[in-house]
C-alpha cells in the first residue's frame, strides 16, 4: 500500500520494513515551498545545519514537515529503536544558594518547604527498591551552602557498597564547580575524587541557556554557561562521560537556543563525551516566572526536532516524559526522539514547577507506550548500551 499527498512525504510503502532504515522519501518540493530546500538538501546528504537554517526551522508553520526532516535522522541512526532505562532519581537536597528565578525546586535553608537526606536516608531510598533491577541511581540537588565534600563521597562509596553493579549518575556540572569552591579545590581535583568514590557519569543539568543575557537576568549566581562548558570538558578529558540539556521556553530568543546547541555540538567535536541531550520545556508553576504561559505541545515537537537535527554530532535525543507528559512524549519518538529516559521512581524538580505527569513508571509500561507509538523497546544502562531483559 502506498500513501501520495501533497504534505512532507512523497511515498511511503508500508510494507518495506517499516522503520528500518530510511523507509519514507520526503517530498522536496514541498521543502522547496516553505523555504526549507536547502535545509532539505543538507539533511538528506548529512551536511551539518547552521544557525540561519535552524532559525529557518524554528519559524517553519509547518511542524510536521520539521519533524519528518528530524524523523529521517532520527531513524537513519537508530532504526525503528527507542531506549529506556530502569532508574531510580534521588534528590538529596533542596537547599540551594543560587536563587534562580526560574526554579521551583531550590530553598534558602530554614524554608518550611527545605530538605536535606542523610546518607542513610539516601541509601534508605535505595533499600525500598532493592528488589527493582535498577541499573542507574540519578542523583542531583541543590547547592548547598555547607554540606562536607566528605558527604558527597560517602553516598557514593555507600551506594556501590550496596549495589556495586549500579552506574551512578550524579552531580550537574554545576555541583561539580559549587562543590570545587567550597573545598578550596579545582573542579577536576573534584572529579578525580568523586571518580575514584564511585562516580559513572554526570547529569545534563544546570546547562538552562547559555547566553549571557539570560543568565544575567534569571541565575545571575549560577555558573556561567562558558564555565558550564569549561566543567564539561574537564569531566570528558577525565573518562567521565556526561548528558546535555537546555532549558528552554521563558526569556531566550531563538537564536540564544541555537547559539547553546552549537555550542554543544562543538564542545562534542573536540571530546566526543557527550551521550544523549534533553531539551527541557520551561514549566512556571511555582516559580517567579509564573507570568510566563508555558510552551504549547506544537512548540515542545518544533523544538525536539530542531535539536536532533542541529546535534548531527550526539547519538541520543531524550523525551523526557516527566517534562513533557507521557503522551507528548510519545509524539516526540516521531519528531527526533530515540529514548524516553527510565522509571524515574520519585521525582521531584519537575513536579515541584507544577509537572502534572506520573511519578514513575514501570518497564511494562514504558515497553507498552514505545510500542503503542510503533517503535521496539530497547533497555539500555547509562551509555546507552544494550541490557539483556
Amino acid at each position: 500500500m502506498s500513501l501520495e499527498f501533497g504534505g512532507p512525504l512523497k511515498h511511503w510503502n508500508c510494507n518495506e520494513g517499516a522503520m528500518e532504515g530510511e523507509v519514507f522519501m520526503l517530498n522536496a518540493g514541498w521543502y522547496e515551498r516553505l523555504g526549507l530546500g536547502e535545509v532539505y538538501r543538507k539533511v538528506h546528504a548529512g551536511v551539518r545545519l547552521d544557525l540561519n537554517d535552524g532559525e529557518k526551522l524554528l519559524s517553519c508553520p509547518d511542524v510536521v514537515a520539521v519533524g519528518a526532516l528530524a524523523h529521517q535522522v532520527r531513524t537513519r541512526l537508530h532504526g525503528g529503536t527507542t531506549y529506556y532505562v530502569v532508574n531510580q532519581h534521588i534528590n538529596y537536597s533542596n537547599i540551594c544558594i543560587n536563587g534562580c528565578l526560574f526554579c521551583a525546586f531550590g530553598r534558602v535553608k530554614g524554608d518550611s518547604k527545605a530538605f536535606q537526606l542523610s546518607v542513610e536516608d539516601v541509601l534508605n531510598k535505595m533499600k525500598e527498591r532493592e528488589h527493582d533491577p535498577i541499573t542507574e541511581i540519578h542523583i542531583v540537588g541543590g547547592c548547598h551552602p555547607d554540606l562536607p565534600f566528605s558527604y558527597y563521597e560517602t553516598i557514593l562509596r555507600e551506594i556501590k557498597a550496596l549495589r556495586p553493579s549500579i552506574l551512578i549518575k550524579a552531580f550537574t556540572a554545576v555541583e561539580i564547580a559549587h562543590l570545587a569552591k567550597q573545598a578550596g579545590a579545582t573542579p577536576g581535583e573534584v572529579l578525580l575524587r568523586l571518580k575514584s568514590a564511585g562516580l559513572d557519569m554526570l547529569p545534563g543539568g544546570g546547562a538552562e541557556v547559555f547566553s549571557p543575557r539570560v543568565r544575567s537576568q534569571l541565575c545571575p549566581k549560577k555558573l556561567s554557561g562558558e564555565e558550564w562548558l569549561t566543567v564539561t570538558r574537564q569531566a570528558h578529558e577525565l573518562g567521565i562521560r556526561s548528558n546535555a540539556t537546555m532549558l528552554y521556553g521563558h526569556i531566550e530568543t531563538p537564536r540564544e537556543r541555537l547559539e547553546h546547541l552549537d555550542a554543544l555540538r562543538q564542545l562534542q567535536d573536540d571530546t566526543q563525551g557527550f551521550v544523549c541531550f534533553i531539551p527541557l520545556p520551561f514549566q512556571p508553576a511555582n516559580t517567579r516566572l509564573e507570568h510566563i504561559h508555558p510552551t504549547t505541545g506544537v512548540e515542545d515537537l518544533r523544538n525536539m526536532a530542531v535539536c536532533r537535527l542541529m546535534l548531527d554530532n550526539i547519538p541520543h535525543i531524550k523525551a523526557y516524559w516527566v517534562m513533557l507528559t507521557v503522551k507528548l512524549a510519545q509524539v516526540a519518538l516521531h519528531f527526533g526522539a530515540d529514548d524516553l529516559d527510565g522509571t524515574v521512581v520519585e521525582e521531584k524538580i519537575g513536579h515541584m514547577a507544577g509537572a502534572e505527569s506520573e511519578q514513575a513508571l514501570t518497564r511494562v509500561e514504558l515497553e507498552r507506550l514505545i510500542r503503542d507509538a510503533g517503535f521496539n523497546p530497547m533497555e539500555r544502562n547509562s551509555f546507552f548500551q544494550k541490557l539483556a531483559t
